[in-house]
C-alpha cells in the first residue's frame, strides 16, 4: 500500500494560541513555555502514525519579518513542539516554516520581507514535503483551520481537511462550508475525528 502523508497547520490545530490577560491579545506561541497541544491531538495523531501516514508540519510564522518576535523564538518554539510529538512516541517526517511575510514590519527583518513561494496559500511547503517524504500529492492530505490551509492544499493536489472547533469566538469562527469559494474534502470540529475520517477513507 503506498505510504501516505498528513501535513498539519500548527496553530489551532495542533497547538492552541496563547492569551495574555494582562494585554487582553491572543497570539500565536512564540516561546517554548507557551506550547499546548489541544485536547486529543496526541491520540489523533498516533490514529493516523499507526494507520502508516508521514506526519509534518507547515506552518506561517512572519513573526520576525514583521518585528514581533525574534526568529530564533519561532525556531525554539518549533523545536520544542517537535521534541514534544517525539517523546509522546509520534515523531515528525518533516516540518516547514514560512518566515515571509509580504511587507513586514517596522524593525522586521528585511531579508524575509517580500513575495515567496512558501507562505501559505502557496504550496511551497506542502509540496516540499512531499518531495522529502518522497509521497505523491495525490495520496497526501493538508489538515488546518482556515481557508488559506484549505486553498494550499488545492494549490499542492492533496486533499484537504478542515478542524472547525466552534469555541475560539475570540478567533472568528468558521461559519458555513465554505471558505473563499473552496469545500474541504473532511469537515469535523476535532483533529481526533479528522484522524479517525481519513483512516476511514484509507481503507
Amino acid at each position: 500500500m503506498t505510504r501516505g502523508l498528513v501535513v498539519l497547520d500548527r496553530d489551532g490545530t495542533l497547538i492552541d494560541f496563547h492569551r495574555d490577560p494582562e494585554l487582553g491579545v491572543v497570539t500565536p506561541a512564540f516561546h517554548p513555555s507557551q506550547v499546548r497541544l489541544l485536547p486529543g491531538v496526541l491520540d489523533a495523531l498516533s490514529v493516523l502514525s499507526r494507520a502508516g501516514f508521514a506526519l509534518a508540519i507547515a506552518t506561517n510564522q512572519p513573526g520576525a519579518a514583521k518585528g514581533e518576535i525574534p526568529r530564533a523564538a519561532i525556531e525554539a518554539t518549533m523545536a520544542a513542539l517537535a521534541a514534544r510529538l517525539e517523546a509522546a512516541g509520534v515523531p515528525l517526517s518533516a516540518q516547514e516554516i514560512c518566515l515571509h511575510h509580504p511587507t513586514g514590519g517596522e524593525r522586521g527583518d528585511p531579508s524575509l520581507v517580500g513575495p515567496c513561494a512558501c507562505r501559505k496559500p502557496a504550496p511551497g511547503m506542502l509540496l516540499s514535503i512531499a518531495r522529502r517524504v518522497g509521497v505523491a500529492p495525490e495520496h497526501a492530505w493538508m489538515v488546518g483551520d482556515t481557508a488559506v490551509d484549505l486553498a494550499a492544499a488545492r494549490a499542492a493536489g492533496m486533499r484537504a481537511a478542515l478542524v472547525a472547533s466552534t469555541v475560539r469566538c475570540e478567533l472568528c469562527p468558521h461559519k458555513g462550508a465554505h471558505f473563499d469559494g473552496l469545500t474541504p474534502d473532511l469537515r469535523a470540529p476535532t483533529l481526533a475525528e479528522i484522524a479517525q475520517q481519513i483512516v476511514a477513507l484509507r481503507g
